[in-house]
Formats: structure tokens, C-alpha cells, sequence
């Protein structure tokens, strides 16, 4: 579970700094291992709107995180235009997904309510904990109590159903946790 889909693409992960004077990128993966970023060329930037291609042209692990070079970008200052930039493939790039399996992209943006039908919020996105997963849901409209819910991403348990059709989540949570 991964990745962020937009109908044709799927945002793994983003450009967080600078590294270096020689146009080098940190890079802030959603992919798991993290290293699995690296394995998709070119990248799709998000640059003003529109995603544009760009080829990696060396990359390398980097402490606990990753740092990339892209081709024709070759110095601080241009590589400084790009931090926070996210970072796609095609989606039919990626490989399949097993039944209940999901890209995280998938799950951002749904509806959450209760199994009672009490709603909860939308998930903004997911984060990891080591232990698992948790949806980060925050409250949008102004009959919710809350504005934003941390809830664990535990199939079978918290997290009933997943219907990407309707767009909703059931969990099996308390809405005053």
C-alpha cells in the first residue's frame, strides 16, 4: 500500500531539498521499500500544474533517505525550483495489487464514516508508523465534532470496508477517539 493515483498517474512520492551544489534532490518516498522509487524512469514533476518527464540520471541511497539527479539539472539553484514538487509514474507502470490491496493514493480523499453510518471526515493522507499504517482524517464539514482523527490502518479490524466505487471507508472506531 502506497503511491497517490490520479487517473493516469500515481504520485510516489515528492522532492524535498536540495542536496549538494551539483543539482542533486532529496527525495521523500511513499514507496515501501523506499528504494523502489528509483527502480521507475522518467519521472512525472508536477511543475505549475502540469506534469512534465524527467530521467534520472544517477540516484543513490543516502543515509536513511534517497538523493536523485535528473538530466539537465545541473546546479543548486535550478534543483531549489523543484523542492516539493511531486513525484509520478504512469499508473499502468505499476504492478498489479492483489485483492484488498491498495495504493495509497487510492484511500486519500475518501468519505470515512463509522460502520453506524456516522460521518468521520475524508482521509488527507496516511502515514507510517513502524507498528502500521494510519489514515489521517480530517473533518470538512461543520457538523463534525473534529477536525482531524488518526486511525489505524488495520484490515478486519478497524478498517471494514473499502469501496473505491462509492468513494467510502467503513471503520469500526469510536467517533469521540
Amino acid at each position: 500500500m502506497s503511491g497517490n493515483t490520479t487517473e493516469e498517474n500515481t504520485v510516489l512520492g515528492r522532492i524535498a531539498s536540495v542536496y549538494g551544489v551539483k543539482g542533486w534532490v532529496k527525495i521523500y518516498s511513499h514507496t515501501d521499500p523506499i528504494e523502489n522509487i528509483l527502480t521507475y524512469s522518467p519521472w512525472l514533476l508536477k511543475i505549475k500544474g502540469q506534469w512534465k518527464s524527467f530521467e534520472i540520471e544517477a540516484s543513490k541511497r543516502h543515509g536513511k533517505g534517497l538523493v536523485a539527479k535528473l538530466v539537465g539539472v545541473d546546479d543548486r539553484e535550478i534543483a531549489r525550483t523543484y523542492n516539493g514538487v511531486e513525484i509520478a509514474v504512469e499508473s499502468h507502470r505499476l504492478p498489479k495489487l492483489e485483492e484488498g490491496e491498495f495504493y495509497w493514493s487510492q484511500l486519500e480523499n475518501l468519505t470515512v464514516y463509522t460502520v453506524s453510518g456516522q460521518l468521520l471526515g475524508k482521509v488527507s493522507h496516511l502515514m507510517e508508523t513502524g507498528a502500521n499504517d494510519v489514515l489521517v482524517v480530517k473533518g470538512n464539514d461543520e457538523s463534525i465534532d473534529r477536525n482531524e482523527r488518526l486511525i489505524p490502518y488495520l484490515p478486519d479490524q478497524v478498517i471494514k470496508e473499502i469501496d473505491l466505487v462509492t468513494g467510502t471507508i467503513r471503520v469500526d472506531w469510536d467517533p469521540e477517539f
